[in-house]
């Protein structure tokens, strides 16, 4: 498993500002739209291109881009993962989008899929996982699980904060799956740890009530 923390001045800026409590819903919104699309230019850089022939104003050249046969599918996981989707689109306006929503049994702990627009065979496809929060890493692999249970071979997850803890629990999860699984994991921090309520540590609180309200 490949995991980078993107070391930029801007990156860091943007991450201050949604760490501060007393950043508003509005301005925590714009910004992280912002940082994914800073995050999403470095995880981005293997994405599969194709070479075509343009016409410019004067002569004829070799062009770039994504490739279209598979495109990128871009996977915001339900709910703070679509507070990321914004930032990922406008990198990546011709990829793919699709929706999943994973929850674990408080009791069994086996996670149960509840929301799922996804295509059925992801052979060949480069997905990106959107999800701002590595914490434990229960959600991202029970995400990776599903997806390679579809196929799916390449995948890169783009991560706003880490705990040490979800990344070891994710590097098993990638070590599990071997060399079938090429996986990769960018984020804009790394913290220190989890609490024990499970929130990282110093963190930002709770995405997705922060992008989204607090619903009890």
């Amino acid at each position: 498993m490949r995991f980078q923390v993107i070391d930029h001045p801007l990156v860091a800026h943007k991450v201050r500002l949604l760490r501060a409590k007393d950043t508003s819903t509005v301005v925590f919104r714009m910004v992280t739209n912002e940082l994914v699309s800073l995050l999403a230019y470095e995880a981005t850089s293997n994405v599969k291109t194709e070479t075509v022939q343009i016409e410019t104003p004067v002569a004829t050249t070799t062009a770039i881009r994504l490739a279209r046969n598979p495109r990128p599918i871009i996977v915001p996981v339900l709910r703070a993962g679509l507070g990321m989707l914004d930032g990922m689109i406008q990198s990546m306006p011709t990829a793919e989008v699709g929706f999943l929503g994973i929850r674990r049994d408080e009791d069994t702990l086996i996670p149960h899929t509840y929301a799922n627009r996804l295509p059925d065979d992801l052979s060949g496809r480069q997905c990106y996982i959107i999800d701002p929060m590595l914490a434990t890493g229960g959600t991202l692999v029970d995400t990776i699980d599903y997806l390679v249970t579809r196929g799916a071979s390449d995948i890169t997850a783009i991560c706003i904060l880490a705990a040490p803890e979800g990344v070891d629990m994710v590097r098993c999860a990638a070590e599990k799956h071997g060399s079938s699984l090429a996986l990769s994991v960018f984020v804009a921090a790394l913290d220190e740890r989890l609490n024990e309520q499970g929130y990282i540590v110093p963190g930002l609180g709770d995405a997705g009530d922060r992008l989204y309200g607090y619903v009890d």
